[in-house]
């Protein structure tokens, strides 16, 4: 996972006043949770602009004026309910042999059969909470759907790997692709050709009738 530099400076004054001042002065005020104890910090609102408003995920390296850099991951974030400027962000310390939980974004890849029918796709889960060492966090999570039909679902089971763990159930649908009114006849007429193909190859073939019905 590529990591983003945070270049801040260690708070001395938490209290309302120096919060606000801060914020006044174009800077965020941060907490790094992880550690023995909290560290307060606050860095200029720019430094996050590759950090938050990116459709991937990464990991920050937050070096402070005294040299110490640590890495971590973007916990929580609070944006003001009329501007949409940053107020707060806490970090969560990522230490190399200690999993980390994260919320990791999933790209799609391929086009949909069903949609090129006239389905509707539903993006069910366009992230997924992902639980793996810091060094084997994803960037994203690719799913193809080259393959997904009318009233298919790609689920999380479909999606397991062994360097993370998915924390949600197996079951979960990540994307699918639902019928329209104008889909449906469609998908029927492509679905009996195929059969009448395969109806055909087995006559020709003798023995490929039986094979075809069990792959059925």
């Amino acid at each position: 996972m590529k990591s983003i530099t945070i270049k801040g400076s260690q708070r001395e004054s938490v209290g309302k006043v120096s919060t606000k001042a801060l914020r006044n002065a174009g800077k965020v005020p941060c907490v790094l949770y992880g550690g023995e104890n909290p560290l307060h910090f606050s860095a200029d609102e720019l430094a996050f602009k590759n950090l938050v408003y990116t459709p991937n995920a990464h990991t920050a390296v937050i070096e402070l004026e005294d040299g110490t850099k640590l890495e971590a991951v973007l916990q929580d974030i609070q944006f003001h309910p009329v501007t949409d400027k940053i107020l707060h962000i806490d970090f969560y310390q990522l230490f190399k042999d200690k999993p980390v939980t994260m919320n990791i974004p999933v790209r799609l890849e391929g086009n949909s059969p069903g949609v090129r029918n006239g389905g509707r796709l539903l993006f069910r889960k366009r992230k997924l909470s992902i639980k793996a060492l810091p060094e084997l966090l994803p960037d994203f999570i690719t799913v193809d759907i080259s393959k997904l039909r009318i009233g298919g679902t790609i689920s999380v089971e479909t999606l397991l790997s062994d360097d993370y763990t998915i924390m949600h159930p197996d079951s979960t649908a990540v994307v699918q692709v639902k019928a329209s009114r104008t889909s449906v006849a469609d998908e029927e007429e492509e679905e009996e050709g195929e059969e009448s193909t395969e109806g055909a190859e087995g006559a020709e073939g003798g023995e490929a009738a039986p094979e075809a019905a069990a792959a059925e």
